[in-house]
This record gives C-alpha cells, structure tokens and sequence, in this order.
C-alpha cells in the first residue's frame, strides 16, 4: 500500500503521528486539570484536536467523536474570516452552529500555529460549557423554537487574543450574560492554555525535526489514512443499505417523534462511500435540528465503528466518505434562526445507531446492535442557590449515569458506553464530589440487571440514579430521548430496556415524568432516572451457555429471565455461595456440552 506514496518513510510517520498524539494528549490534560467547572474536569466533556495549516483535520487522539470529526470546519471559518489579518498571537472563539461548531453549549478555542512566518496548524480545545447564557439555566434547550429563544451568545470564530493579549470586551460581554461568571472565566483561561500548549509543543516538534520533513509527514499522514480507508471499504460489498429510525415524540410540538432515515452505497471498486441524509424531514420547531458539524460527525461515528479500528480518523480517511445533505433538513441541513441547541445528542446519537446497525445488513460478523440513547436525570442540568455558601449561584450539568453500550459480533455491550456520541470517553461523575459541588444528596447508582439487550452477544444494562435536592429551590432540565424508542437489536437481537424517570414528592407520593423535563424541585424531593440499555447482536438462542451461566452468577439476569429470554431450562440448586445449573436445553440445541 505505502509503496505508492513517493518519499514515504514508514518510521518516521509513525513517530511523528505518534508525537501528535502525544502533543493533543498533553492539550487535554491541561484542560482537565485546569478547568473548573464539572462537566469539564470530571465528566470530561471536552475534546482536543489538531488541523493543518490548510483547514484539514490531522489528528485528534482520544477526543469525543461528535466533537473534533468537524474541527477542521471551524478552523475553515476562522482562516476565512480572519484572511491576511490572521497573525501569531491570535486566539479564537467558536460556538457558531451555522459556521463549523457543533452546537452553541460548545466553545472551541483555536488558536493559529505559525512556523517562521507560515500559518501551517490550528491547535483546537473544545469544551461543553456549564452555561453559555441560555435563556434557562442549561445549554440544552429542547423547547426553544429558535436560536432567538435560546439566548445563548454566539461567536462565529471571534478574536480572543492578539499578539497573546486578551480582547476584555468579549471577557466583560460574557461575564455579564453568564450565570457563574468566575466558573466560566475558569474554563474560558483553560481552554485558552490548552490550545497554547499545543501550539507551544508544536514549534518545538518543527524546531527538533525541521520544518520540511514535518511538512512531508502532513502530506503522507494523509495519503496514508486515505489508502488505509480505500483498503478498508474494499473488504466490504458493493451494496446499497437502508436503515431507519425515530426519535422520542416531544409533546405537542412532536407527538410522532422525528423520523429518521439513511442510505449507505458502498463501492468497493472506487473505495467510496456515499451516505445520503437527503430524504429526512425539514427542520424542527425546537432545538433537536442538527448542524453540518453534527450531521457529519455521527455519521462518520457509526463508520468507523463498522470497519477496521486501525484507519487513522482525519481528512484523509474522511475524504472517501461522500455526505449528501438537504438544505433546510432536520438532519444537517439546519441553517440560522433554526435551533441546534441538542444537535450533538439526541439526533446525532440516533444517526450513529441507524448507520452502525445498517452495517449488520450485510451479514453476521458485520455492525453493532443500537446503542442505548438520551441524557436523562443522571445527566441533568441542575442549577440554584447553594445554602452552604451564601445561597451563591451553582449550574453544572449532571454526568452520575450511563446509557448501555451495543452488542456486536464479538462482544457484549460496554457498561461505561456513555452516549453513541461519546463512545465511552467521557468520564462518570464522582458521587462524592457532586455533593461537595452541589447541595444534593445521591442517594444511588446502580445497574439494574436483566435490562440489557438479550442476543449471542448482549447490550449492556441499564444504569440508574436518584438524588435529594438540599436547597430550597433546585431546577434539573435533561433532555432525554429513548423512553418511547429503546435502541434496536440487530440480526435477531432484542432491543435494550427504554428510560424512565420519576419525581418523589416530601409526601412520599411519586409521579412519573416525561422524556423532556423542566422541573423545580423543593428541598427534599427527589428525582429517580433510568437510563436507556443498548441492543442485543444475533439470536438469544446463540449465545454460549457459559455467558449464560456468568450472566446469572453476575446478577444480569434472574434464573426465571433468563430461562425465558434464552430458552434454557434452568433448574438447580443453590448451596451456600454455589450455584449449580442444567444447562442441557442449549447444550442440546447446539451440540455441546454445556461446562
């Protein structure tokens, strides 16, 4: 493969990709330990990316998919809108869904890296925001009929710094918009230091190795990542795949959902794939539109999730996938006032299960199940008046829960899955200091056995969270797609459990809560979430009787349920800490002996 790209050294690509690597891993370090807010330096809700000096992505190690797989686009605008004025010292703010970012509760900082007077990277640290000046107390605004009605401000790639010094006037417009001005100027001088690390550890890589070679390592990453993506879709059939899905119905201003619809054509023969989001419906009275950067982002998720793992994700790779949008559609075709105020959630996690799960069309042994969807109570927004300080104001977004992970053909569901969105690299709130933080009490999380998907290889189960509130008023918003919907097993597999959520009031009366929830609570109450489990992978009946047996011992299933599910008489003894089981109905079925 690689003797085609003239020059092409295979050591020292690979020693360079890997510095870069490294360079975006110190990047998110420093935003992690320097950020203050929450959702930031423990849920870690951030991603780090670098671009080339032309607006392509070149790397971005360990970030969030629906994050940095659009970088290169903002880069794009901040090149554009700046021109012949971009200058060393520069730093720019983005959050503009219509020009690149991904939702307006995401601020990306860029900053430009220039080698002996050339622009040749853009460094990217983008952060989800505790609060972005919403018009309630949440960067999640799934009633809000347009941008107008959000609130938020928006920077279309605006000028932070210049020749290292800060811009006051956009410091002083937010700090007076924002509800936790300190919190924020906290992750704002955070985001702005990791993307100067970046670029600090990229001048010292062209000084150590010179400005040529690292020039022709850009040039042969990029081939390098594309030949790897034709090689790739090469291994796949020449097939068109249809696939289909529905968010959760919104009250009245969705009472059916949005339905969801996508075609993959793959052409081995040209290594192309063409994914076409034409036929989905126009754009939404509310904020579950999805931007370009979004559209892209999850679609390109649920790609690469089907194929080899080893494919470099850049613009190399990205440039054998070929996305058909319609203008004015719900699916990235979302243009301004139309609110994208959830466009890296709801929809976008949709999308990444409809496309992985269309792979599983082709034959066993390809795609995923459908992973569990929506960020509900354990993901809440909460926000108020803490008692323990001076009744200070607090807003932080929630990360106590998970979804469940899909099945695939080879493994069960991934417990830690988090969101299709995030793919498991977000981190799990610390109970603990979520109580330090915020005047709660949690009163568990916990997996809730016999949730996830049954199937050969099974989804993982549904996580769930309850908390007090500990001040007089405290308002929790979530979102939350998956209670109407559950995700989808595929090739036989059964789909995962749905979400549910619940308000215990002082009286001990309980009342159960839709998907998309606004609420006060008083001190005292409590709010009780399940989250959505992931799907199952092939028949239940397939699976091997020794995961059955494990599956028992571990607590996913009861005797009695898994009995049913996977058509095993079960029957036995329990003496003291052993269990012993009849597992001879699968045994039968399949031929085996059961252990």
């Amino acid at each position: 493969m690689t003797d085609t790209i003239e020059g092409f050294d295979p050591y020292m690509t690979a020693i360079l990709a890997n510095r870069v690597d490294g360079i975006i891993r110190e990047m998110t370090n420093t935003l992690l330990r320097a950020a203050r807010s929450g959702v930031i330096n423990s849920a870690r809700d951030f991603s780090c990316s670098i671009c080339t000096g032309d607006n392509q992505l070149l790397a971005s190690a360990e970030g969030l998919p629906i994050h940095i797989f659009g970088s290169h686009m903002q880069a794009r605008t901040m090149t554009e809108n700046a021109g012949a004025t971009l200058r060393e010292g520069d730093c720019y703010l983005h959050n503009d869904p219509y020009s690149g970012n991904s939702h307006a509760g995401d601020h990306a900082f860029l900053v430009p890296v220039f080698v002996d007077g050339e622009h040749m990277f853009t460094t990217v640290a983008k952060a989800h925001q505790a609060d972005i000046g919403n018009s309630l107390p949440t960067t999640y605004m799934a009633g809000a009929r347009d941008q107008y009605e959000e609130g938020a401000l928006i920077f279309p790639a605006v000028k932070i710094q210049s020749n290292y010094e800060m811009v006051d006037d956009v410091v002083r417009m937010c700090r007076s918009r924002i509800r936790v001005p300190d919190q924020w100027y906290g992750d704002f001088l955070a985001g702005i230091g990791s993307a100067r690390i970046g670029e600090r550890r990229l001048k010292e890589l062209c000084d150590k190795y010179g400005k040529a070679t690292i020039k022709a390592f850009i040039q042969h990453w990029m081939t390098y990542a594309e030949q790897r993506m034709v090689a790739a879709i090469k291994t796949l059939p020449a097939v068109t795949l249809h696939n289909s899905g529905n968010h959760d119905p919104f009250g009245t201003l969705l009472p059916d959902g949005i339905p969801l619809q996508v075609s993959l054509t793959i052409d081995p023969d040209t290594g192309y794939i063409d994914v076409d989001l034409r036929d989905n419906g126009d754009t939404v009275a509310c904020g579950f539109n999805q931007s370009e950067a979004c559209a892209g982002a999850s679609v390109m998720a649920g790609i690469f999730n089907s194929i080899d793992a080893d494919v470099p994700r850049n613009s190399g790779s990205f440039s054998r996938i070929r996305l058909h949008i319609r203008k004015g559609s719900v699916c990235g075709g979302a243009v301004f006032p139309s609110s994208c105020s959830l466009a890296t959630t709801n929809v976008s996690d949709r999308m990444v299960n409809i496309v992985q799960a269309a792979f599983a069309q082709i034959g066993d042994g390809w795609g995923l199940a459908e992973g569990g969807v929506g960020m509900g109570a354990g993901c809440a927004v909460v926000s108020g008046r803490d008692p323990r300080l001076g009744d200070s104001p607090f807003v932080n977004q929630l990360f106590l829960t998970n979804s469940g992970g899909p099945a695939s053909a080879m493994a069960d569901g991934w417990v830690t899955y988090g969101l299709p969105v995030a793919a498991g690299l977000m981190y799990r709130d610390s109970v603990e200091i979520d109580e330090l933080k915020h005047p709660m009490d949690v009163q568990y999380v916990r997996l809730i056995p016999g949730t996830g998907g049954a199937g050969r290889f099974r989804g993982a189960p549904s996580m769930e969270t309850g908390y007090i509130s500990r001040c007089a008023r405290m308002e929790a918003i979530w979102p939350c797609d998956g209670t109407h919907f559950p995700a989808k097993g595929a090739r036989g597999g059964l789909p995962g459990a749905s979400a549910e959520h619940r308000l215990v009031r002082l009286d001990g009366t309980i009342e159960p809560l839709p998907n998309i929830v606004v609420l006060t609570l008083k001190e005292g109450e409590m709010v009780e979430g399940r989250h959505a489990a992931g799907g199952g992978y092939g028949h239940p009946h397939e699976r091997d009787p020794r995961r059955v047996l494990h599956d028992v011992l571990e607590g996913w299933e009861t005797l009695e349920r898994a009995g049913s599910i996977y058509g095993v008489s079960l029957t036995g003894r329990i003496d003291d800490d052993s269990l012993a089981l009849d597992l001879a109905g699968t045994a039968e079925r399949r031929g085996r002996t059961a252990a």
